[in-house]
């Protein structure tokens, strides 16, 4: 391995770990000045008395202030213990393993659809650039890109599980049955409408961003050529435009996946899709800190992973920065 490679291993491990340790430290600062009173919200309508409310104080440590409270748990962390979850009552690892797999099935398919959409109809946008169709495609991306997660989730839960009853109201199994005895067709007919919803959000960068580069593309004096020489336009397209344009579609596919966690944790309330999201939608209503603060740990590993192998994968392809990073 040589040195410029390891060189660079070192600095995205340095820049990992800032930014871990940054995002804990302003995550812990914003959950201990959150109003929400995690007692209250533990113990809901149940009456206690003021010794019993002590002994919860305690037991969870909220009896220490938010710096000791800050080291106590940073300690743990490096000793692999994330703590335990006051609202689940479970390892904060384990709840974050269990939620993560659910999250994981709906985030993956809304990634490969955004990713599908969007970059189709920006290939033919860009292609039939000035046409009704292309003012069509522009006009339904920009119209996503300012309609929130949310409200598009009810909508769609509206129509297609309300109005037309295609698909179920929400959840990630039958009513009845768990997760573990679902049939994988009927996890997956469960699956569609929040995958669906979550998919739309990364859909208008995609193809905006692909409508501009093959318009680019089709101005080059390559693709120029080509169709001098009788080639037509979407033989033109396929030879030498997709090449060009996939590679910073792919790019930003993979920088997609802040967006993607974030609506994510709306999707999932909509439809009560029992992911991580749900979770820490969960603990945050009940001031729940330890999950709180694993939740905002892992979805920083998970941003930072997608935007690291989103710079992989550019090296990989684009031989310019292979020989660039060699001479470097």
């Amino acid at each position: 391995m040589s040195t410029g490679t390891l060189r660079y291993w070192g600095m995205t491990l340095v820049r990992m770990t800032t930014l871990l340790i940054a995002i804990s430290m302003v995550s812990f600062i914003l959950i201990a000045s959150s109003p929400i009173d995690p007692v209250d919200a533990y113990v809901g309508d149940l009456s206690v008395s003021e010794e019993q409310r002590n002994n919860i104080i305690a037991y969870w440590g909220l009896d220490k202030s938010p710096v000791e409270r800050y080291l106590i748990w940073a300690g743990h962390l490096f000793e692999g213990d994330m703590g335990t979850s006051i609202t689940y009552r479970q390892p904060v690892t384990e709840v974050i393993g269990e939620r993560f797999k659910t999250s994981l099935a709906l985030m993956g398919l809304a990634w490969v659809f955004s990713g599908i959409i969007g970059f189709l109809l920006g290939v033919v946008s860009g292609v039939r650039r000035g046409s009704g169709l292309d003012k069509a495609i522009k006009t339904f991306c920009l119209t996503l890109t300012a309609t929130p997660v949310f409200w598009m989730g009810l909508l769609i839960l509206m129509v297609f599980a309300v109005e037309l009853q295609w698909f179920p109201l929400g959840l990630a199994a039958p009513i009845g049955k768990v997760a573990g005895e679902a049939t994988l067709a009927e996890r997956l007919y469960h699956l569609i409408l929040p995958a669906f919803t979550l998919s739309i959000t990364g859909v208008a960068p995609i193809a905006l961003h692909t409508r501009q580069k093959i318009i680019d593309v089709m101005k080059s004096e390559y693709v120029l050529f080509a169709r001098a020489r009788g080639e037509k336009r979407w033989t033109a397209v396929r030879r030498h435009g997709i090449r060009n344009i996939l590679l910073p579609a792919i790019t930003l596919q993979f920088a997609s996946f802040s967006e993607l966690f974030g609506g994510s944790v709306l999707a999932e309330k909509v439809f009560s899709y029992p992911g991580l999201g749900n979770a820490a939608t969960t603990a945050g209503l009940k001031g729940d800190m330890p999950l709180l603060l694993g939740v905002a740990l892992f979805s920083a590993v998970f941003v930072f992973t997608g935007n690291f192998m989103a710079n992989v994968i550019y090296g990989i392809v684009d031989p310019q920065i292979r020989e660039g990073g060699k001479h470097g």
